[in-house]
């Protein structure tokens, strides 16, 4: 008689929806995210597609309070209404995902792989209820000496992570591609329509 295995989670939201409802969020709830669900998240990035299968991304998780506040300071949020997208008091980030890239494996071309990873532990992530913001614009000496980064590993980006505490919609692009905020507090993402990006068989 074959092992018996774990029931599958149950599946809130289909691949698609997942995927096409996702948005970036940067107001969080003072609830914190399992370490289970952590480690879930870490291994859809694991697993997400890697160029030659070199596989140079390592990642760390912060969920506890402390070290949370060393890394806080060293993100930079929503330039285009900055300060008025930063995470309020009371709205920080419940967990970070630092994505690393180990310069023994890989040098350089490895940004495939770092969105192909992120992409999938955002969404991932959504699919479970919980919000993410990637984030670039960040002081990676800051997080290195906070974190004991060695030098082999390159800090490349930052996947903040938190049950939402706001709104994020798709509006259709207009005139500008810079989201705003509402009076309520609500995200508003311009975004191409399909018509205009999709062709098929000749440009």
């Amino acid at each position: 008689m074959p092992p018996s295995r774990p029931s599958p989670r149950p599946i809130l939201l289909s691949v698609h929806d997942a995927v096409v409802t996702r948005r970036s969020i940067r107001q969080y709830q003072a609830r914190p995210i399992e370490r289970e669900t952590l480690q879930r998240l870490v291994d859809a990035g694991r697993l997400a597609p890697s160029a030659a299968n070199l596989q140079p991304l390592e990642f760390i998780v912060v969920d506890e309070p402390e070290v949370r506040d060393h890394v806080f300071p060293a993100l930079k949020w929503a330039a285009y209404i900055h300060p008025n997208g930063d995470p309020k008091p009371g709205h920080k980030p419940q967990a970070y995902i630092i994505v690393l890239v180990n310069a023994n494996v890989r040098e350089k071309m490895y940004e495939y792989d770092v969105g192909a990873a992120v992409e999938a532990m955002a969404v991932s992530a959504w699919a479970e209820g919980i919000g993410s913001c990637w984030l670039i614009s960040i002081d990676r000496d800051r997080i290195q000496a906070a974190l004991g980064v060695p030098a082999s590993h390159r800090i490349d980006s930052v996947l903040s992570l938190g049950y939402p505490a706001e709104t994020s919609s798709v509006e259709e692009y207009k005139d500008s591609v810079r989201y705003w905020k509402d009076p309520d507090g609500s995200f508003h993402v311009p975004k191409r329509k399909l018509r205009d990006v999709c062709h098929f068989n000749a440009f």
